[in-house]
């Protein structure tokens, strides 16, 4: 039986492992065919912003593009 999750993020996409996080819990989510709701506020709007240039780590810009290409649904 499919659920729905929502997440909330308010955690800037860099300084701790909160996107990160928040990432693989919506990939594992879709990928069992569950709806996922992610609610971004305060600082959790960056990890949205366009032209992100992050090396080394997770761009948090391209993950939740693909994400809502699978079906993510954001509110910001």
């Amino acid at each position: 039986m499919a659920k729905t999750f929502t997440l909330f993020l308010s955690t800037s996409p860099y300084s701790y492992e909160n996107t990160l996080t928040a990432v693989r819990i919506t990939e594992s989510a879709l990928r069992k065919g569950h709806a996922v709701n992610l609610i971004a506020s305060g600082d959790g709007v960056y990890c949205f912003l366009k032209g992100q240039k992050a090396k080394g780590i997770t761009n948090a810009e391209e993950k939740f593009a693909e994400l809502i290409r699978k079906g993510l649904r954001v509110y910001l």
